[in-house]
Order: C-alpha cells, then structure tokens, then sequence
C-alpha cells in the first residue's frame, strides 16, 4: 500500500500557496519574498531544487545556483542545475506579472561571479497582469512531474501548437544584448517510427547509466522513503513504489544492475506515451540552457492547464555518445543541441513531491 500524506506536513506546506495570502499591506521586501512561494515549485533534476534567492533592499531579487546540490555523475557541466534555475527563474517571473509588478530581468549579470543567474529590479511602477498568463500561474501549485503511465488518447493539434508557441520566452524581458538572439526550438515526435527510434535510445540510455555504480549511488541518493520527511528528492511513490519498496529501492539500485529491465520499462513507456517532445537550443551554453528551463517552465504550465502530465526521459541526453544521435533525429530543426526529452499525455493525478520552503532558499 502507498503511503497517504497531508499537504500540511512540512514537506508538503509549500504546495498550499494561495494569492489570498499575499501580503497586500506588508512591506515590499515581505511581498517579494512571498513572491518567492511560487519559484520554488519549479521543476528540477531529481529534485534537488539548486536555487537560492537573495532579496536586495525593497526591489531587487537574485537568484543564484546552488552548485552544492549538483550532480557530478549524470551533470557534469552543471547543465542540468542550470535548466532548473531557468525554470524557477520563469516561474518567479510569471508570479511577478501576475501580482501586477514592472520589472528588469539581467541574466548572468556579473561575469565574476558564475553563480549568479539573474537580477530582478523591481519597478516602483505597477502594471496591469497579465491575463493571458492567469492559466500559466494558476497551473504553478497543480504541476507534477507524473512518471506513471498515460492514456492512449493523442493531444489535439491545437494543444501542440499552443505549447511550441509558448516555448519561446520574451526577448524583449531581458536587459541588455547578452540575454537576446537565444533560440529555444520544440520538436513534437508523434510518428510511430520516430517515437520507436527515440524510445530505443532511451532505453540504451538505461542500460548504460545503470551499469554505472556511480550513477546507481548517486541516483539511489535522491530517492526517500515514502514516509521520509526529506525536503528534497524523490519519494519511492513519484515512481509508483510501495511502502516497503519505497525502502528497499535505494539498496536494490545501489547494489545491483538494473539497466535491462529499467530499459525495457521504459521504452514501452516512451513509445505508449501519446507525445514525445524535444527541447532544444541552437547552441549549447549556459545562456540556452537558462532559456531552455524558462520554456520548460511554460511548457509544462500550458501542459497542466489542460490537464496534460509531464514526465521527463533525458536518458539519451543525458549520455554524451547518445545526444548526436537525437540530434540527427530531430535535424529537421535546424543545426542545434537536444537539452530535454519529455513524454506527455492524460493520466491519473498524482501526489507533488516535498519542496524546501522559502526561509530554507534564502541566502
């Protein structure tokens, strides 16, 4: 039996945000700061939540990447970690337009110090929001990253439109020349022969990540309990583990090689799973894959405002002898680099995952 738990639990309280709690006669600092609620329920690479917020007087908020939650093994070069800042990144900025606030966005304002993503100066001006986002910000607290498996039903093509359209975040938000001229592209894999070779790839991504021990160790690190009160990682039921499972996964994982049968599980996953989508970028610096994560936040929004669940399949992206051959099967977008692989379709609703609170991700 899965384990049940209250949104009231500490791990959980996170999830309970309401804009009828904004802190309408507050200071502006103390406004900012709630702003805040809405970031840390971005999505990010086993849930590590790699950000740290800074508020700066009454009108600046930072945002810094918290490199002590990387992962050396499956993230190296921080892509990953990167990807997840750009998420909370967008969906802090939604949550800023929403409350009615004007703003500049600096991305990787100081070139001494790598760890600062970005710079939000607040505008004493106020501005109307933003209504054609109030589904983008409503879908924030609903979002999961559901890893069971969807119904066989395909998503309309206005859907997939709406969701290449939104992929592309607003040059025009960011200051300056250096935050402009970055290309984020969305390659929607719908062809039973596409989805097969791309669902193959996946699957000898499995089988070479996990005969790893390294990686085995390092993923077996994130993966709780189901009644663990970990803050962060992934509750055995995130991937549909019973209690008892729940406790003998890690060990399992940790001690031996499950990479066959992972692999098989999930290439039927990919290809029963109505819609593959690809994410990527014309380049491959930590500039695009900041705007990577910023269209992965809007992505999934859009995805969950019409009650699409999300899971990622970054396998092949993830193994650096497997990304070119991604690359080749998504050529038709033009010369560029696959940053995420996602499968999405209706399913069940599932539990949210724990999440840090905003005292714990303040600097």
């Amino acid at each position: 039996m899965i384990a049940t738990m209250s949104l009231s639990e500490p791990e959980f309280q996170a999830w309970n945000v309401s804009e009828r709690q904004f802190p309408k006669d507050g200071t502006k600092s103390e406004q900012l700061k709630f702003l805040l609620n809405y970031a840390i329920l971005a999505p990010s690479s086993h849930n590590t939540q790699p950000w740290l917020f800074k508020i700066v007087g009454d009108d600046i908020i930072e945002l810094y990447a918290d490199r002590t939650r990387g992962l050396p093994l499956v993230d190296p070069m921080d892509r990953a970690l990167t990807i997840s800042c750009g998420a909370a990144l967008s969906h802090l900025l939604i949550a800023i337009r929403h409350f009615g606030y004007a703003y500049e966005l600096e991305i990787f304002p100081d070139s001494n110090d790598k760890d600062l993503i970005s710079r939000i100066i607040i505008d004493d001006r106020r501005k109307e929001p933003k209504t054609d986002e109030n589904a983008l910000f409503e879908a924030i607290t609903k979002r999961r990253t559901n890893r069971l498996k969807f119904e066989d039903s395909d998503l309309e093509d206005s859907l997939i439109s709406r969701l290449s359209s939104v992929a592309i975040t607003d040059k025009e938000e960011t200051k300056g020349e250096r935050g402009k001229g970055i290309t984020v592209w969305l390659h929607i894999a719908r062809e039973l022969d596409e989805k097969d070779s791309l669902a193959d790839l996946i699957a000898e991504g499995d089988r070479i990540q996990l005969s790893d021990k390294r990686f085995r160790r390092e993923l077996a690190s994130w993966i709780h309990p189901n009644r663990s009160r970990s803050k962060d990682g992934m509750p055995g039921y995130a991937f549909g583990y019973n209690d008892i499972m729940s406790h003998m996964g890690p060990f399992v994982l940790r001690t031996f090689d499950i990479g066959k049968g992972q692999a098989a599980k999930d290439r039927q996953l990919a290809a029963g799973s109505p819609t593959l989508a690809i994410l990527g970028t014309k380049s491959d610096e930590p500039m695009d894959w900041l705007k990577t994560g910023m269209a992965l936040s809007r992505i999934l929004l859009a995805a969950q405002s019409d009650n699409i669940w999300s899971s990622f399949l970054n396998q092949p992206i993830e193994v650096p002898e497997l990304r070119p051959k991604v690359q080749e099967l998504v050529k038709e977008e033009g010369t560029g680099f696959p940053q995420i692989m996602l499968r999405m379709g209706y399913g069940k609703e599932i539990k949210p995952t724990p999440r840090r609170s905003v005292e714990d991700v303040l600097r």
